[in-house]
């Protein structure tokens, strides 16, 4: 990780297969599509919110 300053929401992966795998498991959002039986408009932004949460609390592990 390079020491440039990050902001709270910052996120960085190690390589590009970290982030594939990141990606991978967010994919779950197509099941909570399955489920409302309709696409979500706003998955960019769920995606967004779920991989900085995903790669914070891997972070502070």
């Amino acid at each position: 990780m390079s020491s440039t300053t990050r902001g709270p929401t910052a996120t960085a992966y190690a390589s590009a297969g970290d982030l594939a795998a990141a990606l991978r498991r967010a994919a779950a959002h197509g099941e909570h599509e399955a489920r409302i039986g309709a696409e979500d408009p706003d998955w960019p932004d769920w995606y967004a919110r779920y991989m900085v949460s995903e790669r914070a609390s891997t972070e502070s592990s």
